[in-house]
């Protein structure tokens, strides 16, 4: 078997309305290298549980989902994260969470290119739409450029929450291993 060339992280509670269109957005990457679709479920209580079966038992070599039966985010000490990050195989990772979703079918090929073809780069991201969640019509857009660039660090943090969607993030797994000063806050 070949190495994993992304983790794709899937947080969800209650998602219900909007599960099938992220699991849907994961299993149409068409891709050179396998993908792992790592669902953590905290404790719904609504059916998105029973959806994620339907496509773990559809795609079991990709989804790999985890169900808790008592709400980890609650309890404020990171757990879901140290969860997630921890069963990523991947040598990189993308975010996407289970009230969004993808709609390019080349969108992990594209990132993981960009990566490959860049190993100075950490991370990269992409334009993304707010929609309305139950027409999908578009609200806004979210991109932290008019067209293809570097961002800076600085650039990055002055812009502050809403910057980049977290949908469009991508990064080298060793990322989440990094002390660096500015996760801690």
């Amino acid at each position: 078997m070949c190495d994993i060339g992304v983790s794709i992280i899937c947080n969800v509670y209650n998602h219900e309305k909007y599960i099938k269109d992220a699991l849907e957005g994961f299993v149409m990457q068409k891709t050179t290298f396998p993908i792992e679709v790592l669902v953590h479920d905290d404790a719904s209580t609504d059916n998105t549980a029973n959806i994620i079966r339907e496509y773990e038992k559809k795609y079991p070599d990709i989804i790999k989902p985890i169900y808790q039966t008592e709400n980890q985010y609650s309890k404020g000490n990171g757990a879901v994260g140290k969860i997630q990050f921890a069963r990523a195989k991947g040598k990189y990772i993308a975010i996407c969470e289970g009230d969004d979703y993808w709609t390019d079918p080349y969108k992990l090929q594209k990132q993981f290119d960009i990566m490959e073809q860049h190993p100075q780069y950490t991370m990269c991201a992409h334009a993304a739409n707010v929609v309305e969640a139950n027409t999908k019509k578009p609200i806004k857009t979210i991109s932290p450029m008019i067209e293809d660039g570097i961002l800076s660090i600085e650039n990055v943090i002055l812009q502050g929450g809403g910057y980049v969607a977290t949908n469009s993030l991508f990064y080298r797994t060793g990322l989440n291993n990094s002390n660096m000063e500015f996760r801690k806050k």
